[in-house]
């Protein structure tokens, strides 16, 4: 069968067309290091969609026919070659069975500067340790969701690149900038208090300021957020100019750092009436 537009059959698994897409499972968890692949995986017509948008360089696609043709508008766009087959070779491709059916990869963007997106940001979120791919990638569709203007990621946060963190941002991780935090730990926050921003650390603990009462809504505000389970460290906790908590019905002592940054978010960028 001859190729149709940009998309092109592919039967053999073995096709060195498809590599990008091969052996998925066992790929590095931080593509981003020495070794790793370091390619953007984009799964499912949403999520793909929001890839071909992106500021990230598609290389191709590869999915079942009909995933394909939902995207037949998207890929007219573009210049990206596309590869149909059928779910049993692309089983044998990625690794396993994939049910959203279409994959896409990208090389990675430039992402701006910690400078750079700090001077037009009112609203950050700076992780400490945020190292769990899903929760990663729930802040993001979070941050987007409620018009957060970038992440900060501090020491050993997992990659937001990473399939499963783009899976679960529903691809909003393609949106919302991010720049690591160079230097020490925690004493990299003194740059955004220098900037004008408030560093809020959100704890759960007892002797933290109800959000609603810290009077965020109309300040530049860096919220300090840390990992599921742990939280912020003692030094993080001590380097904030505030603590933040959100209150709760007794007997509930904390929530999913994902949610508690949804509550926070929300809290922090409502426009004042």
């Amino acid at each position: 069968m001859a190729a149709v537009g940009h998309i092109t059959p592919v039967d053999d698994a073995r096709d060195p067309r498809v590599n990008d897409f091969r052996d998925l499972t066992a790929a590095d968890r931080r593509p981003d290091r020495p070794g790793g692949r370091g390619l953007v995986v984009a799964e499912g017509v949403v999520v793909v969609r929001r890839l071909l948008a992106s500021p990230y360089p598609v290389r191709s696609l590869l999915g079942v026919p009909p995933r394909l043709a939902e995207l037949a508008d998207d890929l007219a766009a573009v210049d990206v070659p596309a590869y149909a087959t059928d779910a049993a070779t692309m089983a044998a491709v990625v690794g396993f069975h994939l049910n959203r059916g279409v994959l896409a990869v990208a090389d990675r963007a430039a992402q701006p500067s910690v400078a750079d997106l700090v001077s037009g940001a009112r609203v950050l979120a700076v992780l400490e340790a945020v190292n769990d791919h899903e929760n990663l990638g729930a802040l993001y569709r979070n941050a987007a969701a409620f018009g957060v203007d970038g992440m900060l990621l501090g020491p050993r946060c997992a990659d937001p690149l990473y399939r499963r963190s783009v899976r679960v941002s529903m691809g909003h991780v393609l949106r919302v900038p991010f720049a690591e935090l160079a230097g020490p730990w925690p004493a990299s926050l003194a740059g955004l208090r220098a900037a004008g921003f408030t560093v809020a650390a959100l704890t759960p603990s007892p002797d933290a300021v109800p959000l609603g009462a810290a009077g965020m809504a109309r300040r530049r505000v860096a919220l300090l957020l840390g990992a599921e389970g742990p939280g912020l460290s003692t030094a993080a906790l001590a380097a904030a100019d505030v603590r933040v908590r959100i209150p709760m019905a007794p007997g509930i002592d904390s929530l999913n750092v994902a949610t508690a940054a949804a509550v926070a978010f929300h809290v922090v960028t409502a426009p004042v009436g």
